[in-house]
């Protein structure tokens, strides 16, 4: 039998949310840039990895340690 990690499951739920909305405040700043093609292209791929890690964390939460 496997026990659900939940701490590590809830971490990876809250760190989307931040990813998320680190892309959405950095869009919304974009048009001030002197390059906003640039700053949303690095933004975006900054919150895919942080989305990815999330997903990894999420899955290795859910799947568990032996008991």
């Amino acid at each position: 039998m496997r026990q659900k990690n939940w701490r590590v499951v809830i971490v990876g739920f809250f760190l989307i949310i931040l990813a998320l909305g680190f892309y959405f405040f950095m869009l919304s700043i974009a048009s001030q840039s002197t390059d906003p093609a640039t700053l949303a292209q690095i933004a975006g791929q900054a919150a895919g990895v942080v989305v990815g890690i999330s997903l990894v964390m999420i899955v290795v939460g859910l799947i568990g340690k032996k008991v």
